[in-house]
């Protein structure tokens, strides 16, 4: 992997879950112990006869020398295979896919309780939910779940589009990519540049226009529910965080009796996943750069950011006026006002974590005041991102895009865009413009061919919170819990972070988690964990 691949797996990656944000028909509408559309636990039309009898070719996982995810899976004790799908499931007899996965058998066969299907997020390759369990994965989980993974057998699916599932990639350069992520619209000359450069990224996507339509989560769950069938397991139990949360509320919507055990770790509301789903989010942002600027302010010694949270904030503010003014010189790269936002985002509230963010102001806020910046390597490497014209396939940009458009309707007309961004900017100056930004859904070259699933059915579930979820809003994860009313809701109060189960080390949430997946036991009701 180069360099630049590696820096952007490390600057977005984790961040990724933001850019789903990004979703008609009769919805159907299942309830466990009724069916109602057609969406209950029975197969689809046409899926069955010949895609459930499948056997999987079970192969080592790593397929070259540069296989970093394949070695890993390799060193769980993983083997990987495939399945075939189909491209459209309004007619099975038609194109097919291949999806790929990975599985880990449960070492205590005595004790086996079935099969986890784990999902890791994005949405992006996932067939290291395995490893994630089995063995720990930086960044989300560091020492894994040696007692879960004893007793399941660990199944990770590469979601079509991703990684080795047939990918999906438009071509799109790196630049244009992080431009309608990462860039926000606070005045008219960015946003009219925002909206030429979503204009272009759909256009790179037409010549894909025959597959596009079947990129939608609804279609991920029936690929899932093969993968279910080829492993000949009458029911699975699911771990998904983020993305992960939303594709299993649908799987558990579509294939509610095909579901034991169910944990959602910083769910999204179900009701707008879809190209708009980070409008909510600029009150939480701003929320976790308030719990950043506290913590800066009791180490003003040292970063020199200001004595007070009121003080550090401030100092942001002018960060991001003197960026509007003209563009930041920051070594050698110029940073204008409307890339401030989307460098000011948090994922976690770890100490190294608002280390690193520390230096990273000091050097904006250096450039803001003239003063020549030798910038931090973290830094460095974001912003080298922000011009590189290198098309990193393995990120699944077009392919996230896809999925986002494939959910939901997205309004066709600019103007709305903006409107939008205008009449929330009083409340959220520094965020709105990011998070109501236009999207390619705006252009895309097709529509959602089905409405998206209206999650509301009473199995039960465990739903696991950071209270203060910068990328995940609380307001989103209480959707979830409403919309799933056999759900019991595990909030980490104080957290200002995406991932909480594992990702945290906390010792109450971990064990409530776990208890749950290995007992079958629920808590009696809604509970509050607090970080020692």
């Amino acid at each position: 992997m180069n360099q630049s691949r590696t820096a952007a797996n490390r600057h977005f990656g984790g961040r990724w879950i933001l850019w789903i944000a990004l979703l008609a028909a009769v919805t159907a509408v299942v309830s466990v112990g009724s069916a109602r559309a057609g969406t209950g636990g029975g197969a689809e039309p046409g899926q069955r006869p010949t895609f459930e009898r499948q056997s999987i070719a079970w192969h080592a996982c790593a397929t070259g020398p540069d296989d970093e995810t394949g070695a890993a899976l390799a060193a769980a004790g993983a083997q990987c295979g495939e399945i075939r799908a189909p491209l459209d499931y309004r007619d099975p007899g038609g194109r097919t896919i291949t999806v790929a996965l990975a599985r880990r058998v449960a070492t205590d066969t005595a004790h086996r309780l079935g099969t986890l299907i784990v999902n890791t997020g994005g949405p992006g390759p996932s067939r290291d939910g395995v490893t994630a369990i089995a063995v720990g994965l930086p960044g989300l989980s560091p020492r894994g779940a040696p007692n879960v993974a004893a007793r399941y057998d660990l199944v990770g699916i590469d979601p079509r589009f991703f990684g080795l599932s047939t990918p999906l990639e438009c071509g799109w350069p790196t630049n244009l990519a992080l431009r309608a992520r990462q860039f926000a619209a606070p005045d008219q000359r960015s946003f009219e540049a925002s909206v030429a450069n979503a204009k272009e990224l759909a256009a790179r996507c037409t010549p894909y226009g025959d597959r596009l339509p079947f990129a939608s989560t609804r279609h991920i769950a029936r690929d899932m529910d093969l993968v279910r069938a080829a492993l000949n397991e009458p029911r699975i139990s699911y771990l998904g965080w983020s993305y992960g949360t939303y594709l299993g509320a649908v799987y558990l919507q579509m294939f509610p009796d095909r579901v034991d055990r169910i944990v959602l770790d910083s769910a999204l509301d179900p009701g707008i996943y879809g190209p708009g789903l980070t409008r909510p989010l600029g009150v939480a942002d701003a929320a976790a750069l308030e719990d950043w600027a506290a913590w800066a302010a009791q180490r003003n010694r040292q970063y020199g950011l200001g004595a007070t949270t009121e003080a550090v904030l401030a100092g942001v503010e002018r960060i991001y006026a003197a960026a509007r003014r003209r563009p930041l010189q920051v070594g050698s790269h110029q940073v204008e006002g409307s890339e401030i936002a989307g460098l000011l985002l948090t994922v976690e509230d770890t100490d190294a974590a608002y280390a690193g963010f520390s230096a990273k102001v000091r050097n904006l806020r250096d450039a803001a005041n003239g003063v020549s910046v030798t910038p931090s390597s973290d830094l460095d490497q974001t912003l080298a991102l922000y011009a590189s014209t290198d098309v990193l396939a393995e990120l699944g940009m077009s392919a996230t895009t896809a999925n986002q458009c494939a959910e939901r309707p997205a309004s066709r007309d600019p103007k709305t865009y903006w409107r939008d961004i205008r009449e929330h900017l009083a409340t959220e100056p520094l965020y709105g413009p990011l998070f109501r930004n236009i999207t390619p859904c705006a252009f895309w070259p097709t529509n959602p061919i089905e409405a998206a699933t209206t999650v509301d059915n009473n199995h039960p579930a465990l739903i696991v919170s950071a209270g203060g979820d910068p990328v995940a809003a609380y307001s989103e994860q209480l959707a979830m819990h409403a919309a799933l009313h056999g759900s019991r809701m595990l909030t980490l109060a104080g957290a200002f972070r995406h991932g909480v189960y594992l990702a945290d080390g906390n010792a109450c949430v971990d064990t409530a988690v776990e208890r749950y997946l290995l007992d079958g036991v629920l808590p009696a009701g809604d509970r509050t964990c607090t970080r020692s």
